[in-house]
């Protein structure tokens, strides 16, 4: 049964007897790109955006915000929206100039104001965005699409592949002549996400192939540490499970486990199966299962308060309790997924139970978007995420239930729309 129709069973609490009905996901979809409309950076690229949607120039112009925005402004074009063409082909500028290497190649982490690199390191996390925006703009057809996505997979292909292993190599210096030690799971989920686009964008089923792979890095590893994820390794893919110990709430490489990785992982090992059919790796379904489940007994208003926190200890006590909007949206696209292959009635009620949370507690009704962080009570704060970077996880929650497992997003938008 398709989503919507079990929601109408279930839900009676939400705008509509209806909730949320596919005519609600659609204006909450455009609610959000309209809120990011003036995203572009006078640099190039596209600018972190303020908690009203104003750029916040001194933040500069980074990577994976630009590669974002020419992602979900693209599906936006898919989707008819007035205006996204002319976003997305701005933001898409940024990486063909301001953000691109023109001397060794790839694409810097970010820029200052004034178009100056910040950093010299390579990574694989911006170059999945990257080969995501690629691959998205070119079957939306956005201007240089191509061009891009043709770049992006020539890189990623000669710097962050391991054929060997099976794996992505995590970080390089500026000159791609040093790779650091470190390897991580937060680069390979991306990598998953991106080389599916790619798959679908170029026809090419080594990228499919190769998705596959990586996933099944994350079916060995779940059942090891009951569900949980180690997000941190060594350059030979041992787990490091104390990093950051003392920086907990790191951005990008916080101590613990994630909940919101475990999440998405749920979701993107069903669009692998649904992507590669009769070549599928074993164990996908019970991994997504086991993750949701596991994320849910570990995070899901374990501390008094309706809401998902952030990351926890390898035996699942909370350590950054921080409810973070993009958690609330992988929790919506797991328990969507996890319906639409399993049929199941308890995914569907996580479904409605996950956004009855957002709208009651994340969703911005007065200045837009989604805030991106909250307290352990629900109440708005900016101490891992100031403002609302941009609109990635919750643009991709309002379509994800929409569309089938496989093709991708974009693909799927451009064949038939949301179904």
């Amino acid at each position: 049964m398709h989503l919507t129709h079990r929601v109408t069973e279930l839900s009676t609490s939400g705008p509509d007897d209806a909730w949320p009905d596919d005519a609600w996901l659609d204006a909450e979809c455009r609610r959000l790109l309209a809120f990011g409309a003036r995203v572009i950076h006078p640099a190039g690229g596209a600018a972190w955006l303020g908690d009203d949607g104003a750029p916040d120039l001194d933040r500069g112009v980074h990577t994976w915000i630009t590669s974002r925005t020419v992602h979900v402004f693209g599906l936006g074009a898919l989707l008819g929206v007035e205006g996204s063409e002319a976003v997305a082909a701005a933001a898409l500028d940024g990486l063909r100039t301001t953000l691109r290497d023109p001397q060794h190649g790839g694409w810097f982490g970010a820029v200052d104001a004034a178009g100056r690199p910040q950093g010299s390191a390579k990574s694989c996390y911006d170059h999945a965005f990257v080969l995501l925006a690629g691959s998205t703009a070119a079957v939306a057809g956005i201007a240089g699409g191509e061009e891009l996505l043709a770049e992006a997979t020539s890189v990623f292909e000669q710097h962050f592949w391991d054929d060997g292993l099976g794996r992505v190599v995590d970080e390089w210096d500026r000159f791609w002549t040093t790779a650091a030690p470190y390897r991580g799971l937060n680069a390979t989920m991306h990598s998953v996400e991106a080389m599916l686009a790619a798959g679908d964008a170029t026809g090419d089923p080594l990228w499919h192939e190769r998705a596959g792979r990586l996933a099944t890095l994350v079916v060995e590893l779940a059942p090891l540490h009951d569900g949980r994820l180690p997000e941190h390794f060594g350059a030979d893919w041992t787990p490091d499970l104390e990093l950051n110990r003392d920086r907990p709430d790191d951005a990008f490489k916080p101590y613990g486990a994630t909940i919101g990785h475990g999440l998405e992982w749920a979701r993107l090992l069903l669009h692998v199966e649904a992507t590669l059919g009769d070549a599928v790796p074993a164990g996908l379904l019970d991994t997504s299962r086991l993750l949701l489940d596991r994320a849910v007994a570990d995070g899901w208003a374990v501390d008094g308060a309706a809401g998902f926190v952030y990351t926890t200890d390898w035996d699942g006590t909370p350590v950054v309790r921080q409810r973070v909007h993009w958690v609330a949206a992988e929790a919506i696209g797991a328990a969507a997924a996890l319906h639409r292959r399993t049929g199941e009635e308890v995914y569907a009620r996580r479904y409605v139970e996950w956004w009855r949370y957002v709208v009651d507690h994340v969703r911005d009704t007065e200045h837009g978007s989604w805030h991106h962080e909250l307290d352990p009570a629900n109440r708005p704060q900016a101490s891992v995420w100031p403002g609302k970077p941009d609109l990635y996880h919750a643009v991709q929650a309002t379509l994800l239930p929409r569309l089938p497992l496989a093709p991708g997003l974009a693909r799927a938008l451009a064949l038939s729309g949301p179904t």
